[in-house]
């Protein structure tokens, strides 16, 4: 799918003109999965113009591989798009509970003090700038692209 499909710019955002030639998906196209697909909320500005951020544009991209490449309907794709998002939660909720037993089988440090250690290592939402939020939105996406490409093969 995305061998064919042109590299993605480092661009904050994009039109829905520029996400139509990264996407290989025509306009309109992306105006429908836009009511279909609840993941997909471009920013709007003046005119109702339409901003797609980089995560946005992945996002597309995967859902134009679910319908067009791998024969997915409309419901299964977004069926599927919900089971990778709940399939990432819960690796991410178990990979953090085998860390907080590392933490208190190598150190002998009690529950309180482990909380507390991980509580320090968390940046508070508070604390984080737009940049920052957007490099975690990134590296939450292709964590999820990546997760879904190992399931295929």
């Amino acid at each position: 799918m995305e061998k064919s499909l042109p590299p993605i710019p480092a661009k904050r955002y994009f039109t829905i003109g520029e996400v139509s030639e990264l996407c290989g998906v025509k306009p309109h196209v992306l105006r429908y999965w836009e009511q279909e697909f609840t993941q997909l909320r471009p920013m709007k500005r003046r005119g109702n113009r339409r901003y797609y951020q980089r995560h946005e544009v992945l996002m597309i991209r995967r859902i134009r591989d679910l319908l067009y490449d791998q024969g997915f309907t409309i419901t299964g794709a977004r069926n599927k798009l919900q089971e990778l998002v709940a399939s990432e939660r819960e690796r991410r909720r178990l990979s953090g509970e085998l860390i907080d037993v590392d933490l208190s089988d190598d150190d002998g440090l009690d529950d309180d003090l482990d909380t507390d250690l991980n509580d320090d290592h968390a940046p508070s939402p508070l604390a984080l700038s737009s940049s920052d939020e957007a490099l975690q939105t990134l590296r939450k996406e292709l964590t999820q692209i990546r997760d879904l490409l190992s399931e295929q093969h």
